[in-house]
């Protein structure tokens, strides 16, 4: 079974222990804000996801990071063989707008990591205006793959966006060791 980690990232409060719960069904922690310290794994499984007749399926580990900057001594470890980043943030605060570009220049671009490897997740949370479409990302972050996430009005969209993601990331790592078997050989 192929085993892939991907992080979510983002700043404090954005809505990524939501979204880690929502996308791998746990129930873990709904209710009350509750920030997270350093780092939550949860660990899904999704049959089929490779595309392969083989169907060994893929374990999933989302990383659920804390926005906290205070354990930043921490993410070279966290970042550790991670096949992808999830940035997260609220749309409607300036403040996440400015905060990405570090998450991104931290989590993506100090790791050997390609741009399709990355999401970015406006999430709205409940009860908030929608009015943020043409969101101003500063280069290079407009140039990432950006979804709006919101669970109240369009959950089955917000899955399958994941999806879509995940099984791009399924994709990645199958051809690098296409590639890494391919140069043994020959």
């Amino acid at each position: 079974m192929l085993r892939v980690k991907v992080l979510l990232v983002g700043p404090r409060e954005s809505g990524k222990s939501v979204l880690a719960n929502f996308v791998s069904e746990s129930t873990e922690g709904i209710g009350s804000y509750s920030p997270t310290q350093g780092v939550r794994i949860l660990e899904y499984e999704r049959p089929n996801l490779t595309g392969n007749s083989k169907g060994a399926g893929c374990r999933f580990e989302l990383w659920d990071c804390s926005g906290d900057q205070k354990f930043e001594t921490c993410w070279p470890a966290l970042m550790k063989d991670s096949h992808g980043v999830i940035i997260i943030f609220n749309p409607e605060l300036p403040s996440h707008l400015k905060e990405i570009e570090m998450w991104y220049s931290c989590f993506v671009q100090q790791q050997p990591l390609l741009d399709s490897q990355c999401l970015l997740v406006a999430h709205h949370k409940p009860g908030s205006s929608e009015d943020t479409e043409n969101l101003p990302l500063a280069h290079p972050l407009n140039k990432l793959k950006l979804i709006h996430s919101n669970l109240e009005e369009d959950p089955e969209d917000v899955r399958m966006e994941f999806m879509k993601y995940f099984k791009n990331i399924v994709t990645i790592i199958n051809e690098s060791r296409e590639r890494e078997e391919m140069s043994i050989i020959s």
